[in-house]
């Protein structure tokens, strides 16, 4: 997998650096701080890394998608770069044209089905992530055939609800709803999942080497007993956990990441298999359990400053256990992958497994 782009990273770093800082942002009397970002992050094109230029976007590879959304975790971002990222992509795969603004996609939630009845959309989706706040939804369709749809935010029904980060996830009701667009596509409800699982390790990857730093430095700086706390051997061992949590966490998000640009590289998403639901069954399965590890570590080295709504450090605790549940935690992956392994049988799970 080639390394991502320079310039991608540096723009994407300095944008969040200037305009998205945790400690700035949790000490903002208000939201003010978030338009200046979006508009920043629209007008470099970040919001559609995954865009092919012809459908006017970035026309960047899945790599640097990959990258700016690690960091954004690593800046425990509040604003809807994943979800925008995700539904450009989606809509990419249709041909259609994305527009302007906050994009949010669905559904997000096994088992949630849209269908297309008559020229209208019908379902409900759940948890759909900032679909209050977007201009339009990004809808998978599953029946009568797979397609993606384009619609409106003002002509779907949305029902208020929110995650551990107090973050919009909304129930939509999609019924009578008419599409702006809408087009066959030959991706399957499984390759959304598997995309949006990806994101999702990937956002906590990041978080977690940004939980590594703040502890590190907080041990470094704090002192108890006339000495650092990170002096004494429990607090060491403990740093010494999140350290091996965080990398196993980056291995992971990161091979799933190198098995999508690979796909995309022999042929895009109608060549997803199975080594792709593999890699990002393992990614969300151990990015989720490094997020409750980790989360739980940096809060021990912090003590009781760490649950303060002063401390940064919640931005991110709150925003990995919220990216733990959102596509599928790791119950749900591991039940998947599973079901998988015993369906593939002894004798194929070798030749299966080393294929990867």
């Amino acid at each position: 997998m080639a390394e991502p782009d320079e310039l991608i990273v540096d723009t994407t770093t300095r944008i969040f650096q200037d305009l998205g800082d945790p400690q700035t942002v949790n000490n903002a009397p208000d939201d003010a701080w978030r338009a200046p970002l979006w508009t920043s992050l629209e007008q470099m094109g970040l919001t559609r890394t995954w865009v092919p230029e012809a459908l006017g976007g970035a026309g960047a590879t899945m790599r640097d998608g990959f990258e700016v959304l690690k960091i954004s975790g690593q800046f425990a971002v509040g604003v809807p770069l994943g979800e925008t990222m995700l539904a450009g992509w989606l809509l990419s795969q249709a041909g259609i044209e994305v527009p302007d603004g906050v994009i949010s996609v669905a559904p997000v939630c096994p088992g949630d089905e849209l269908t297309l009845v008559d020229g209208t959309l019908h379902g409900t989706a759940r948890n759909v992530p900032f679909a209050r706040e977007a201009r339009h939804l990004a809808v998978l369709v599953t029946h009568p055939t797979c397609q993606v749809a384009l619609v409106k935010r003002d002509d779907v029904t949305v029902s208020e609800g929110q995650n551990l980060a107090r973050e919009p996830a909304d129930t939509v009701t999609l019924t009578g709803a008419v599409p702006v667009a809408i087009q066959d596509v030959a991706i399957e409800p499984a390759h959304l999942r598997w995309m949006g699982a990806s994101v999702r390790a990937m956002q906590m990857a990041g978080a977690l080497q940004a939980l590594l730093d703040i502890s590190v430095n907080y041990a470094t700086e704090r002192v108890a007993f006339g000495k650092p706390i990170g002096k004494f051997q429990a607090v060491q061992h403990n740093l010494a956990r999140l350290a091996g949590e965080t990398s196993a966490a980056n291995a992971a998000a990161n091979s799933a990441a190198f098995s999508i640009d690979q796909v995309y590289a022999d042929g895009g998403p109608g060549a997803f298999g199975e080594n792709i639901f593999m890699d990002v069954a393992a990614a969300k399965i151990r990015v989720g359990e490094a997020a409750g590890e980790g989360a739980m570590i940096a809060h021990q080295a912090h003590g009781a400053i760490g649950y303060t709504m002063e401390h940064i450090l919640h931005r991110y605790s709150h925003r990995l256990w919220s990216w733990r549940d959102e596509f599928g935690d790791e119950t749900v992956w591991s039940a998947e992958l599973g079901y998988k392994v015993a369906a593939i049988g002894a004798d194929d799970f070798w030749p299966t497994l080393t294929a990867l």
